[in-house]
């Protein structure tokens, strides 16, 4: 089944999901015609340099508002992907975890403590994943400082195997698809998709389907290769002018609202993608837990929602027929 998928519940805090707001945006959702939720959180660690994974009782999401959100989908006939995700507090990226191979006396004192946190938070939200029968898990996201310790990332595969009976989605950063020597242990290449399309602000819908059919003969290439389905784990962009030159972005406030390029954003990535069979759908970034739910808040929304913008009619239409 071709993956009609959308992240939601995103920069959620502990309760979050359980809200009145939040049931009535997840329903919205379900309204669009998905048949896949990715559920996409964050726990933090202090720092990117920090060796250990803490979870904060007084903000980090609960496995109650997991389990619920799960449920929520599950009655609805749609499948979940679970993705835990690691944040820096001190606002790092993740992509910036690493660690020195060695110390001063060619000890590994950093990797190994620092996996070894890492994989007891992976497995405990694997563990979750079975018991409550999410049909994907996601062992991480753009983890792009740790993705060269292949030793590491395999015992965790293992490990996790050993718990969850699903299918199993690293999610590795654009740009990166074939620096991952252990994607052969996963059963999707998962990436984030944030692909410059736009060359210009409000670039042609021409323009941006050609962009996307020169990414897909390189994905192609990688898929055939690794025998491997791809899957896009985040991809979407702002409702503002020139984010489709860099839809990884969230920081431009000043960019002014638009919907049309956002829109053609949509339909071009769909139009290139839908039915190749090296290709196993999408999950579109992010459907907000506490979304606005008028058309007058919409237009000064610019950031990556669509709800009540033409993406949204775009993406209807595009799932009312895969």
């Amino acid at each position: 089944m071709w993956i009609k998928g959308f992240t939601y519940g995103w920069r959620s805090k502990r309760g979050a999901y359980r809200t009145e707001i939040a049931i009535r945006s997840q329903d919205k959702l379900f309204d669009v015609g998905i048949n896949w939720m990715c559920l996409a959180f964050s726990i933090l660690q202090k720092s990117f340099s920090s060796t250990e994974i803490l979870y904060d009782y007084r903000t980090s999401i609960t496995d109650k508002d997991i389990v619920l959100a799960i449920k929520r989908a599950h009655d609805r006939g749609v499948k979940v992907c679970l993705k835990p995700v690691i944040n820096c507090a001190d606002g790092m990226w993740r992509a910036m975890i690493t660690f020195p191979d060695e110390d001063m006396l060619g000890r590994d004192c950093y990797w190994g403590k620092w996996f070894e946190s890492y994989t007891a938070f992976i497995c405990h939200y694997a563990e979750l994943a079975e018991d409550t029968g999410c049909e994907m898990f996601c062992i991480g996201c753009e983890m792009s400082g740790t993705e060269h310790k292949e030793e590491y990332w395999r015992e965790l595969i293992r490990r996790v195997r050993e718990i969850y009976s699903g299918p199993i989605v690293y999610n590795t950063n654009h740009g990166r698809e074939d620096k991952v020597k252990w994607f052969d242990a996963v059963d999707y290449i998962g990436i984030s998709a944030y692909y410059r399309i736009g060359r210009v602000p409000l670039d042609t819908r021409e323009n941006m389907l050609a962009s996307w059919n020169s990414v897909g003969e390189v994905l192609e290439g990688i898929s055939k290769r690794l025998g491997k389905q791809i899957i896009f784990m985040e991809i979407g962009c702002r409702s503002a002018a020139g984010c489709a030159m860099m839809p990884w972005d969230f920081t431009h406030v000043e960019l002014p609202w638009n919907e049309e390029e956002q829109a053609g954003f949509y339909d071009t990535c769909l139009s290139a993608f839908a039915g190749k069979e090296w290709f196993a759908g999408v999950f579109w970034w992010d459907w907000s837990n506490d979304l606005y739910s008028t058309r007058e808040e919409a237009l000064k929304d610019t950031g990556f929602d669509i709800h009540l913008k033409k993406a949204e009619d775009v993406l209807k239409e595009w799932y009312s027929k895969l």
